[in-house]
């Protein structure tokens, strides 16, 4: 199957006067139409930036991707959104490749309605007439379930809690039904059951259309319930991916270890005490030299001291570790 996306050695600088942060350092992956995959890690680990890469969105200055591609398979054409004229990706953005951004109010405009918001891909990128772009609106709202749908077309984000405005960033997503759906991690500050209601529309969209999802999260209850397939990023770099099952029960990075030993665990029986990581993420600007996680490593050794590449454990299970295998 042809992956309708595949990123290669992708690398997104920022030019500070401190000196230059590697964000992304070499990311590559790929993912297949109607997949699930969730990226993970700590913060500033460079997941945010990964997918602001592939549509461009990185803000110039002071960011900029200085190498890599972002190959689109899509309608039989196979084009590098790297190298295509602005014009020809904000003819992508919204249509074959849509975003849910993190925090609702500061992607929605305040000083236009939410109707208005989400008719405008449906113009642009549709060739719909206002009237009909409206009519679907409506029907766009009473999927990501907004009640009265009808009446609140022409309200303002600020006039919408929470909850329903993450509801009206999936309604823009999804109206043109892209390819690819990218969720930067679309529950955060949502109370638990508004976070099962906006993944429950994430499925729906996958599952009904066929949408292809790269889920960014923390939660990697989340990821183990909706994801087939993820990727641990540590320090701007893909360190471990798998299947979501293999994942969970194989790991074979001590990071991915420590990421899943410091989940909560909940029952009469449980004994375990949390046990967290040791240390603090690496400064990006000057990073430690071999392995970017030798120095919060609980088993270092003097190879680390070496670049690991992310080499094949077993199919579909890769790590970049030179001593692999679990904690």
């Amino acid at each position: 199957m042809t992956p309708i996306l595949e990123v290669r050695d992708l690398q997104t600088h920022f030019y500070t006067r401190s000196g230059i942060v590697r964000a992304v350092d070499g990311v590559s992956f790929s993912i297949d139409p109607g997949e699930t995959l969730g990226i993970v890690g700590e913060s500033g680990c460079g997941k945010s930036v990964t997918v602001l890469s592939l549509m461009r969105l990185v803000p110039n200055p002071p960011g900029r991707i200085v190498g890599g591609q972002v190959l689109l398979h899509h309608e039989g054409q196979t084009r590098d959104i790297l190298k295509l004229p602005e014009s020809a990706v904000r003819d992508i953005r919204g249509d074959v490749i849509s975003m849910i951004f993190q925090d609702p109010m500061v992607s929605l405009n305040p000083v236009l309605t939410i109707g208005y918001q989400i008719a405008e891909p449906l113009i642009i990128h549709r060739g719909m007439t206002p009237t009909a772009a409206r009519k679907h609106v409506v029907e766009l709202l009473e999927q990501v379930g907004i009640p009265a749908a009808g009446d609140r077309v022409d309200d303002y984000p600020h006039q919408f809690s929470g909850g329903m405005r993450q509801r009206v960033m999936i309604a823009i997503a999804m109206a043109c039904q892209p390819k690819l759906l990218i969720a930067d991690e679309p529950t955060t500050a949502l109370d638990v059951t508004i976070q099962a209601q906006i993944l429950d529309l994430i499925v729906q969209l996958n599952r009904e259309h066929g949408t292809a999802v790269i889920l960014i999260t923390h939660d990697l209850g989340v990821v183990a319930e909706l994801c087939k397939r993820v990727i641990v990023m540590y320090a701007g770099r893909v360190i471990e991916s798998s299947t979501a099952e293999r994942l969970y029960n194989h790991q074979q990075h001590p990071y991915t270890s420590g990421l899943l030993r410091s989940v909560p665990r909940l029952g009469p029986n449980v004994k375990e005490r949390l046990v967290s990581i040791r240390g603090m993420p690496p400064d990006l600007i000057a990073p430690p030299e071999g392995c970017r996680f030798r120095p919060r490593c609980p088993r270092p050794e003097e190879r680390c001291q070496e670049t690991p590449d992310l080499a094949m454990i077993e199919a579909e299970h890769h790590a970049a570790c030179w001593f692999p295998g679990p904690v």
